[in-house]
């Protein structure tokens, strides 16, 4: 599959949003998807593997940030590399021809329990439950109204809000190495849990505007 060929069928699964056209850190990212992805297609490595090996990555947050302030940096790390695995197993899905409704759904699950993973490490880290339940029940709440929103018949992604994976992302890998700075857990919890807030606005604006 060519790159142009690739850019066409994940611009299909991602609302008409064209890689091609879009900045170039986004670009370079799913260029760089496609080529890792096409290299581990060629090794007939399935994407349900990949997404089971991100989901792996993230369920080991939580227990290298019993390991202290080395953990948390650790852990760090691991989030970056299962955002990298949440990337791929898409990727490896375009290329090899095996994208399904089934996969997506796979991926959607993976990415919530993921999610739950981080948050964990951060209530080891010693942020308080209630706030951890909070900021996961936030996030969860931004993807269900979008799922449902879809559901119903909304053909676009909506609105890229701020409350994004990819600032799930940003806020997990920057709060575990701010934790091992010693800084106080419950401030990057509480950074997710306002984004969400926010995010969650922005995306009923949208959905009530494009449902009615």
């Amino acid at each position: 599959m060519t790159w142009d060929e690739y850019a066409t069928a994940w611009s299909a699964l991602h609302g008409g949003f064209d890689p091609r056209r879009a900045s170039p850190l986004v670009r370079g990212w799913v260029l760089c998807a496609y080529r890792i992805g096409s290299f581990l297609g060629s090794k007939r490595i399935s994407p349900l593997t990949v997404t089971i090996a991100g989901v792996i990555l993230c369920l080991a947050v939580p227990l290298a940030a019993l390991a202290g302030r080395g953990g948390l940096v650790a852990g760090a790390l691991l989030v970056l590399l299962a955002a990298v695995a949440d990337g791929l197993d898409g990727a490896v899905a375009v290329v090899t021809g095996r994208v399904s409704r089934a996969g997506f759904v796979y991926d959607s699950v993976a990415d919530r329990v993921g999610e739950l993973g981080w948050l964990a490490a951060f209530w080891v880290a010693g942020a308080p439950g209630p706030l951890v339940v909070a900021a996961g029940a936030a996030s969860w709440l931004h993807e269900y109204v979008r799922a449902r929103a879809a559901a119903s018949g909304m053909a676009e992604i909506g609105a890229v809000t701020v409350g994004e994976r990819p600032t799930r992302v940003s806020v997990s890998i920057v709060g575990l190495l701010v934790c091992a700075l010693s800084l106080p857990a419950f401030l990057p919890v509480s950074v997710w849990l306002v984004l969400q807030i926010v995010g969650f606005a922005q995306l009923v604006v949208v959905v009530r505007r494009s449902l009615r």
